[in-house]
């Protein structure tokens, strides 16, 4: 079994079309199906079920297919780990986080990691923690900043938690205090019924934090607006459509044009954690963002 066969295997399995795929890697295509066909002689399987003009995968190929995957994002990052100079002057490091942690805590870190070694690549992805963790699974990340705890707890993931923060309610100065203008500094959660609500699209980790408080409280929120990420909500709340619940952290970074009122005790907390494959060493360059991190 050789990496080019099965970087050959996952083209066709993802283009369902031998010439397509052959295009895509840039090979003639019966050198192609040459190399499929060795492949499967070496399994002793078919991986594809061929009729014309529909190409399908067998069960052997469907269990073969993400293992390719992960032995081809391997090798990618064996290739780069090895190709990194001393003193990390060159490499690239492939971080996911959530969009609200890109706006509050990385900024200052990539920017000092940045300044230390220029040389690095640095490519962010932003996305749910459940999105981050899949994507670490499968090769495509060296560590990613989630939300504890894990949507789908892993045993192939390693996790160390980096901090907890305090999440704030703000709202837009020429609106009404949150909680009905009761002359507290502080606002709870059952303050927050009957209040028009910003809210995250789904799938991100503050929206299922912030429904699941509401609904202990016994209510169900009220959205205004529903669907954003971290800078549409915040805009949207600058601009007196309703009320957000928000990390201390991006409040804090988010400027003039928002009231910030923290959530009375025990208020609500998230705990942050960086992640990695347990079984693959991140590569030089991530390992040294992972301790400036850890650090901070």
């Amino acid at each position: 079994m050789q990496l080019q066969q099965l970087q050959y295997f996952v083209a066709v399995a993802e283009a369902r079309h031998f010439t397509r795929a052959a295009e895509l890697v840039h090979v003639a295509q019966p050198s192609l199906s040459q190399q499929i066909k060795a492949l499967e002689r070496d399994l002793g399987a078919d991986l594809f079920r061929r009729a014309r003009g529909n190409i399908t995968l067998t069960d052997a190929g469907e269990a073969l297919l993400p293992l390719a995957r992960r032995i081809l994002a391997d090798a990618d990052t064996a290739r780069h780990e090895v190709q990194e100079v001393a003193q990390l002057r060159s490499g690239r490091v492939r971080l996911g986080a959530t969009p609200s942690l890109c706006t509050g805590l990385l900024p200052d870190v990539l920017r000092a990691f940045h300044d230390r070694y220029p040389g690095v690549r640095l490519l962010v992805e932003e996305g749910g923690s459940h999105d981050l963790v899949r994507e670490l699974a499968r090769g495509a990340l060296d560590l990613a900043l989630v939300v504890l705890p894990l949507p789908t707890p892993s045993p192939a993931l390693t996790t160390v938690e980096l901090l907890r923060e305090d999440l704030v309610v703000v709202s837009s100065p020429d609106a009404p205090r949150p909680g009905r203008g009761r002359g507290r500094g502080t606002v709870r959660i059952a303050d927050l019924d009957g209040e028009r609500l910003v809210m995250f699209r789904h799938g991100y980790d503050l929206r299922e934090l912030t429904v699941a408080a509401c609904r202990a409280e016994g209510f169900e929120p009220e959205f205004a607006v529903e669907g954003g990420e971290m800078d549409a909500v915040l805009g949207f709340v600058r601009a007196g459509l309703g009320v957000a619940v928000v990390p201390r952290m991006v409040a804090a970074r988010a400027g003039h044009g928002l009231r910030v009122t923290p959530l009375a005790r025990p208020g609500l907390h998230r705990a942050i954690a960086l992640a990695h494959r347990s079984d693959v060493a991140p590569p030089r360059a991530a390992r040294e963002l992972q301790r400036m991190l850890l650090e901070r």
